[in-house]
């Protein structure tokens, strides 16, 4: 009750079983909800098989292979080919 909250509760979609094994263990006096629990993880620390990217789902975001594009012109990589 360190910041005067009385009971903390997590309300999540989904999570990793390791990942919910490290918060019960540091805080054991939350309150956890998760509505499926995953068993893997990839090298950079998501749920497999998980739910891709919920934003992109949700808002209908187009699938881009090459993330180049997503930068401002100004940021992207130049080559040869750009200078006219």
């Amino acid at each position: 009750m360190k910041w005067g909250v009385p009971k903390i509760y997590v309300l999540s979609v989904i999570a990793s079983r390791s990942g919910l094994a490290k918060l019960i263990k540091t805080h054991p006096e939350i309150v956890v909800s998760v509505g499926t629990v995953d068993d893997k993880l990839n090298d950079d620390g998501m749920c497999i098989p998980g739910l891709g990217d919920a934003g992109d789902r949700l808002f209908g975001t187009p699938m881009i292979d090459d993330e180049e594009e997503l930068l401002h012109p100004s940021k992207r990589k130049r080559t040869m080919s750009d200078v006219a």
